[in-house]
């Protein structure tokens, strides 16, 4: 029904989980993943919402990735927290009712902000890595996630992602809180303008930015997501 009313037998089988048969990991809906789980996968710390079969969880050891992420980590907070889920049964992640995307790489590497990472493969490679001077500037910190390898990983954005190119005569300037990630051959560098700060009137967001330049590609979504914010001082 247009209204959303619906006799209970209905909304039952409208909502029902149904095997997709799409592999490791396949969408309930696009704000819902299903990882069909038989042997191990990374989750977001608090992605899970439900799960069935025998299923552990166990939060990522403080040394497992060595000392230089485990600094980071514990100023990243829980923006960047892995948990790793083993066994056999179905696990279903969402973030926020964000919308989800799965991106299937191909030894290919991508670095994603530690906010709109919600799944990914072992068989990818992943190193936690912190924006150089941007603790020096902001009382939070900008984490991103790189993968890299072949296997597939679960992204988040509020409403639907854009992609722009990067080339080296048309260098693009994103918003930290509105950039989603990036290819793996670039790097982002802190861009400051006081200008922009003045004419916004407010300490975050538009007055800090990041400019992304050489070959490859960004990705951005229609929404602002303020994961840290500008030291007063």
């Amino acid at each position: 029904m247009s209204d959303n009313r619906y006799s209970l037998d209905a909304f039952l089988e409208k909502t029902r989980d149904r095997d997709l048969n799409q592999g490791l990991f396949e969408l309930e809906s696009e704000r819902m993943l299903d990882i069909n789980l038989n042997g191990e996968v990374w989750i977001k710390m608090g992605a899970m919402v439900a799960y069935t079969g025998q299923v552990k969880f166990e939060r990522e050891g403080v040394l497992s990735r060595g000392i230089g992420n485990l600094l980071k980590k514990a100023v990243s907070g829980e923006g960047t927290a892995l948990t790793k889920v083993s066994g056999n049964g179905s696990v279903f992640c969402a973030d926020a009712g964000k919308k989800i995307t799965i991106l299937n790489l191909q030894n290919e590497a991508i670095s994603v902000n530690g906010n709109d990472l919600l799944a990914f493969e072992m068989s990818l490679q992943y190193n936690i890595k912190m924006m150089k001077k941007m603790t020096a500037m902001l009382a939070g910190g900008l984490f991103n996630i790189r993968l890299e390898g072949t296997g597939m990983v679960a992204i988040t954005t509020h409403y639907d992602p854009m992609t722009l190119p990067v080339n080296p005569n048309q260098p693009v300037i994103t918003d930290p809180n509105a950039t989603v990630l990036w290819s793996g051959n670039i790097e982002p560098e802190l861009k400051t303008d006081l200008q922009f700060k003045s004419f916004f009137g407010r300490g975050s967001g538009e007055s800090v930015q990041l400019r992304f330049q050489g070959n490859g590609f960004v990705v951005v979504q229609p929404y602002e997501e303020v994961y840290f914010q500008q030291s007063s001082s």
